[in-house]
């Protein structure tokens, strides 16, 4: 699989990775050895870029993954954590002594001397326009305990704030067929400050696989049961803020777009992959099916002009003005 230098690390990552929240909580049960057997498919399949936080499972998915690469030693995998939401969110709590905490902590869980990077994780906006906050990280990284940091951020305005920061490597945001406003100025700045654009939430929580209907019902303990209403965590972590219905019957509309060969949901993850400025793409997966199938959608080659065209006049039509200004 084609790989991309991560901005600021200066690492080469598969263009596909893996997220692996599903493999620590939210998106109903997954156990021990299946989310194992996600990981070895994922790498065997070339994926060489895995995502996760302290907070999935509350620490399950750091500890899955390091087992895995326990298991594996000599596996050239690049693996981002996240930090910051374990806790409540007060920007006073974003400080080198809480970072320090929540570092050895997935540095336990992932058994590692120094993290590849950690990105924090949704903090509060006005975290994002302190120089004290950015003080602690490079205190971090010139102590061997990060190589590098980022941000994961919910608003293009974050994104902006981030990429400013000379010390920013990474920004992930979420990017997919109904977001497209990370396209307008936040893909931009990012390739012009050599910063590196993680995408998240390329299926819109699975809407753009096209498998669901009005109907589609899901787990009590998956986030797209709880969550539609955004009381527990940012409502655009689910179905990418879309509603349900709109979001069932926008890709419906595009799955008729798919070129032959491609699945709805691998088209929309290559869609991704082929914008200017994306570094990698992190779909999670529950099942090995999933990674591989995942996983091929960072081969295919460039999709047709009708799917890009659908793409923009779908979301210009029935999810823009959703979506537009909230993030």
């Amino acid at each position: 699989m084609e790989e991309r230098i991560l901005g600021r690390t200066g690492r080469p990552v598969s263009i596909v990775g893996l997220g692996t929240w599903q493999l620590g909580a939210d998106w109903g049960a997954v156990s021990e050895t299946e989310a194992l057997a996600v990981l070895d498919a994922a790498v065997d399949s070339g994926v060489s870029f895995f995502d996760t936080a302290d907070v999935y499972g509350d620490g399950r998915s750091e500890q899955i993954i390091g087992q895995f690469l326990a298991a594996n030693p000599g596996t050239e995998v690049f693996v981002a954590t996240k930090m910051g939401r374990r806790e409540a969110q007060n920007p006073a709590n974003f400080r080198l002594a809480k970072f320090r905490e929540w570092t050895d902590r997935s540095r336990r869980n992932l058994g590692v001397d120094r993290l590849d990077l950690v990105q924090l994780h949704c903090p509060p906006t006005p975290v994002f326009l302190l120089d004290t906050v950015y003080d602690a990280l490079d205190a971090l990284v010139a102590e061997g305990v990060m190589a590098n940091y980022g941000v994961s951020v919910e608003t293009c305005e974050e994104a902006l704030a981030a990429i400013a920061r000379p010390g920013t490597a990474s920004v992930q945001i979420i990017l997919n067929a109904f977001r497209l406003k990370p396209l307008e100025q936040v893909l931009p700045a990012a390739r012009e400050a050599g910063v590196g654009i993680i995408a998240r939430v390329p299926l819109a929580s699975g809407l753009l696989s096209g498998r669901y209907t009005p109907t589609t019902e899901f787990a009590p303990d998956d986030h797209r049961t709880f969550n539609r209403d955004g009381s527990h965590f940012d409502v655009g972590e689910t179905f990418a803020g879309v509603d349900f219905s709109t979001g069932v019957r926008a890709a419906e509309e595009l799955a008729t777009y798919v070129p032959e060969g491609l699945t709805p949901a691998q088209a929309a993850i290559a869609w991704v992959t082929q914008q200017d400025g994306v570094t990698s793409v992190i779909p999670g997966a529950r099942s090995i099916a999933q990674a591989q199938s995942n996983a091929a959608a960072g081969l295919t080659g460039p999709l047709p002009a009708a799917y890009l065209d659908a793409v923009e006049s779908i979301y210009e039509a029935d999810i823009k003005n959703a979506v537009h200004d909230r993030w």
